[in-house]
C-alpha cells in the first residue's frame, strides 16, 4: 500500500503551483517535426482561441505556431516554466475542419503533426500583413506660386487624373524623373497618402456564359451543380474519354460553388504547364484563378497563401500542396488527371493528394470531383463497390472520333542503321507514318519517356559506365549541353574526353535513345521539318512551356518530341499523328502498378491525336505485342484491362484490396544500418494477415550518398498497417544517424 503519511504531509509553501484555468494554459502546435503542442501562458490582454496563429518564444528564438485544441490527459508543465506568447497574428485562425484535417494526415501518413502544420504553414511571411506603401496625390490646398515647368504641370495633370500612386508610377507614368515629384512634394503642391491595395485577384464572374455544351456535357454539368448546391459530401468519378471536355464540365461545378459564395480548389499534376487550362479559365469567367506551384516566387506565394486564407482568392488551382493552403470557404475540390503519379508527395511527409483530398472533403462536408479518361484502378473499384458516384462522357466534344491504334512489332519491323548515325529507333512503319503527316501539313509527335540524348554512356574499350557518384544509377548524356547528370540527385560533370578507367580516347559510346537523341534522327530523316523537344529539363519554367505550346497551336512546329509531360491534358488541334517510340518501357521493374501506369501514360499520349476534325493515328512499337497492356490499347479494351488488373489485385491481396506500407531506412556508412535493419528485424511482429518483406536493399541501393534499406508490410484489408509498425517500432529506437521514412501505400519502389 502507499504511505499514507507521504501523501498527506503539507508541500512547503515555495512549491505549491499556481492553478491555472483552461483559457490560461494554451496548448501551440510548432511547425517542427514535434508531434504534441507545447504548452504556452495566454497574456491578460489576448484572446486565443484554438486556431489562432501566434508568436511565441522557443529555446531563445521566436517561432510561429498555432493555439490547438486541448487534449485529455498527458503531463502538464509546471505553471512557473511556462513561457507567455508573444503576439498573435492578424490572420483568420486555422478552422477547426483544418486542424482535424492536419490531425488525420499526420495519423494516416505517421508523421508528426508539426511537420503537416508547417505544409499549411508554408510562408510564414504571409502572416504579416503586407508593408503599406506611399502614394502621391494632388495636394487639397493651392500651395506656394513656384514655375511650373513642362515636366511639373506634366506631374500635376496626371496627379489630377489618377488616383493615388507611388513614387515610380507617377514619376514615370508623367515621364520625369522622381525628383521632380519631389520637388512638387516640397513645394506643398502634392502630398503623401497611403496606398490602399487592390485586392490582389479579380473575382471569377460565375454568370459569364460558357461554351455551348453537348447534351452528354450538359447532363453531367447539371448532375455536379446539384451536388454543389446540396453542400453535402461526395465523390464523384468525372470519367470521359480523352477530348471528351471534362474541363468545361467540372467549371460548371465550379461555377455554381461561386454562385453560393464558396470558394474552389481545382488540383493538378503540372500546374506549370497549364497555360492552355488557364486560358480556357479566363474565357470562361472573365478572371485568372490564384496560382499555387513550386516555380512562383516567395513574393507571389505570400500573396497568393494571404489571398487564400483572407478569402480574396475565390479559386485556387495548384499543385499537391495547395490542398493544405488556408481556404476557409471551400465549396468543391477537383482533382484533374487524378490517376496521374505526380499527385504523390515522395519527400517529407509522404502523402498522396487525390486520396488526402477525398477526405478533406469529407471533412468539409462538400463534393470533391475527380476527373480522368484512365482512373485509377482504386478510385474505378470505390465507383463499383457505390463509395464514388460516376458521371461519364462517352464520347469526343464536337463530333471527333478516337483515334486509331495499331502496334508496330519491333520483332518483325527492326529499325535499320543509317549512315553517321548508327542504329535508328524508328520502324519503317512508323517513319512512313510521319512523312505522310507531315505531306499533308498536319502536325505529328513522337513519344520516348527518356529524358537527355542516350540513358547510359559506356567504354567500347574497357566496358566501363558512367555511373552517378552518389547514386546506384547510370549518369544521363545530355549533349546539347555536353553534360552527364543524374536525373535521381541532380549531380552534374562534364562529358569526359577519354575513360576515366582505362584511359582511352574516343571510346565513349552513347547506348539507348533519349529525346535528344530522337531530335537528331528527325533532323536526319526529316531535314525540313521543324521539331521541338518537350521535357521537363528542356522547359526552364512556366514561361518556356506556355510558349511552346503556343507554337505548336500556331502551326509553328510540325514535329513535337517529348517525355510524358506531352501527355498532361494539351490540345493541339492539328496533331494527327503519335508515334510511342518504346512503347514496353515501364512495363517491369517490381512495381504493382507497373501494367496500369503503363495503360494510363500511352492511353493519354495516344488522346493527343485526332482532337479536331481530322482523324487521329496512333502508332505503338512493342517487342511485346501481345501484351494485355498493348492489345487493350489497340482494341480499346480499357474497362477488360481494368477488370483484369482488378482481378490479379484482389486474389495477391494488394491495394485496394489490402495495404502495404514501405519502411524506408538510409545512412551514411552501410554496416551500422545493416546492424540496425536486422535488430528491426528480429522485432517484426508476427500475426496472421500480417507479412513483413525485407530487409533488402533498395533498387536504388544509394541515393544522394546515403545507403538504402528497405521492408514491405502487406497486411489484409481489416488491418491497418499503422498500428502494426506503431507497435513494431515502439521499443525500438533509431540511431540518430539513420533515417526512416514510413510510406503508406507506396507508388514507388525505387
Amino acid at each position: 500500500m502507499p504511505d499514507e503519511r507521504a501523501s498527506t504531509a503539507p508541500k512547503p509553501a515555495s512549491k505549491i503551483e499556481p492553478r491555472l484555468n483552461d483559457a490560461q494554459r494554451l496548448p501551440v502546435l510548432l511547425p517542427l517535426p514535434l508531434d504534441r503542442p507545447y504548452d504556452y501562458l495566454a497574456p491578460p490582454d489576448l484572446a486565443l482561441a484554438p486556431g489562432a496563429a501566434v508568436r511565441v518564444s522557443l529555446g531563445g528564438r521566436e517561432s510561429i505556431g498555432v493555439v490547438w485544441d486541448r487534449e485529455p490527459g498527458g503531463r502538464q508543465v509546471p505553471a512557473a516554466k511556462l513561457k507567455t506568447v508573444l503576439a498573435r497574428f492578424d490572420v483568420p485562425p486555422l478552422s477547426g475542419d483544418q486542424r482535424r484535417f492536419i490531425d488525420w494526415v499526420a495519423k494516416y501518413t505517421m508523421a508528426p503533426r508539426g511537420a503537416v502544420l508547417r505544409m499549411a504553414l508554408s510562408v510564414p511571411a504571409a502572416l504579416d500583413p503586407p508593408r503599406a506603401q506611399t502614394g502621391y496625390r494632388l495636394a487639397a490646398g493651392c500651395g506656394p506660386e513656384i514655375r511650373l515647368t513642362p515636366a511639373r504641370k506634366r506631374v500635376l495633370a496626371v496627379a489630377k487624373d489618377a488616383g493615388p500612386m507611388t513614387l515610380a508610377e507617377l514619376a514615370r507614368t508623367a515621364s520625369v524623373s522622381t525628383s521632380v515629384v519631389k520637388g512638387l512634394r516640397a513645394a506643398g503642391l502634392v502630398e503623401e497618402t497611403e496606398i490602399v491595395a487592390p485586392p490582389p485577384f479579380a473575382r471569377p464572374d460565375h454568370a459569364r456564359a460558357g461554351p455551348k455544351l453537348s447534351p452528354e456535357q450538359a447532363a453531367a454539368a447539371a448532375d455536379l451543380r446539384v451536388r454543389v448546391a446540396a453542400g453535402t459530401y461526395a465523390s464523384i468519378l468525372l470519367d470521359g474519354v480523352t477530348g471528351a471536355g471534362k474541363t468545361e464540365v467540372y467549371f460548371e461545378a465550379i461555377a455554381q460553388a461561386l454562385e453560393r459564395g464558396k470558394q474552389a480548389l481545382v488540383l493538378l499534376p503540372e500546374i506549370a504547364l497549364s497555360a492552355q487550362w488557364l486560358e480556357r479559365f479566363a474565357a470562361r469567367f472573365g478572371a485568372a484563378p490564384a496560382l499555387w506551384h513550386s516555380d512562383l516566387t516567395a513574393a507571389q506565394r505570400r500573396v497568393a497563401w494571404r489571398a487564400a486564407a483572407l478569402g480574396q482568392a475565390r479559386v485556387v488551382v495548384g499543385a499537391r500542396s495547395a490542398l493544405f493552403l488556408p481556404l476557409h470557404e471551400l465549396g468543391v475540390i477537383v482533382v484533374d488527371e487524378e490517376h496521374d503519379p505526380a499527385f504523390k508527395q515522395e519527400d517529407g511527409v509522404i502523402y498522396h493528394a487525390r486520396d488526402i483530398a477525398v477526405v478533406r472533403a469529407h471533412l468539409l462536408g462538400i463534393p470533391i470531383v475527380l476527373a480522368s479518361a484512365t482512373p485509377s484502378l482504386e478510385t474505378m473499384v470505390n465507383v463499383e463497390t457505390g463509395r464514388y458516384a460516376k458521371v461519364h462522357l462517352p464520347d469526343r466534344h464536337g463530333g471527333a472520333a478516337m483515334p486509331s491504334v495499331e502496334l508496330v512489332d519491333l520483332r518483325r519491323d527492326r529499325p535499320v542503321k543509317l549512315a553517321g548515325l548508327g542504329q535508328s529507333w524508328l520502324s519503317e512503319r512508323l517513319r512512313g507514318a510521319i512523312a505522310e503527316t507531315l505531306e499533308a501539313g498536319e502536325q505529328a509527335m513522337l513519344f520516348l519517356n527518356r529524358r537527355g540524348y542516350a540513358p547510359l554512356t559506356l567504354c567500347r574499350a574497357c566496358g566501363h559506365r558512367l555511373q552517378c557518384p552518389n547514386c546506384t544509377a547510370w549518369l544521363v548524356e545530355h549533349r546539347s549541353s555536353r553534360k552527364l547528370q543524374c536525373h535521381h540527385c541532380g549531380h552534374l560533370a562534364a562529358l569526359p574526353e577519354a575513360c576515366p578507367s582505362c584511359g582511352a580516347q574516343g571510346t565513349l559510346a552513347a547506348c539507348g535513345p533519349g529525346v535528344e537523341r530522337l531530335a537528331e534522327e528527325i533532323s536526319v530523316l526529316f531535314p525540313k521539318a521543324r521539331s521541338a523537344v518537350m521535357a521537363s529539363d528542356t522547359l526552364t519554367g512556366p514561361g518556356a512551356a506556355a510558349r511552346l505550346i503556343q507554337a505548336v497551336q500556331a502551326r509553328g512546329i510540325d514535329l513535337l518530341i517529348g517525355t510524358q509531360i506531352v501527355a498532361k491534358g494539351h490540345h493541339f488541334p492539328h496533331l494527327t499523328l503519335v508515334g510511342v517510340v518504346d512503347a514496353d518501357l515501364g512495363l517491369y521493374g517490381g512495381d504493382l502498378r507497373a501494367a496500369e501506369r503503363t495503360f494510363q501514360l500511352l492511353h493519354q499520349v495516344a488522346g493527343r491525336a485526332g482532337r479536331a476534325e481530322r482523324p487521329g493515328r496512333v502508332l505503338l512499337q512493342t517487342a511485346e505485342p501481345d501484351h494485355p497492356v498493348m492489345q487493350a490499347l489497340a482494341h480499346g479494351g480499357r474497362d477488360e484491362f481494368f477488370r483484369v488488373e482488378t482481378e490479379i489485385r484482389a486474389n495477391h491481396g494488394l491495394p485496394p484490396f489490402g495495404h502495404m506500407a514501405a519502411l524506408i531506412l538510409s545512412g551514411l556508412e552501410p554496416a551500422p544500418l545493416d546492424r540496425f535493419c536486422r535488430a528491426l528485424a528480429g522485432a517484426a511482429p508476427r500475426a496472421e494477415g500480417v507479412a513483413i518483406l525485407g530487409p533488402a536493399p533498395a533498387p536504388l541501393a544509394i541515393l544522394r550518398g546515403r545507403h538504402r534499406r528497405r521492408f514491405l508490410l502487406k497486411t489484409r484489408r481489416d488491418i491497418p498497417p499503422q498500428g502494426i509498425i506503431k507497435m513494431w517500432l515502439e521499443g525500438l529506437k533509431t540511431p540518430s544517424k539513420i533515417r526512416l521514412q514510413i510510406d503508406i501505400n507506396p507508388y514507388s519502389f525505387l
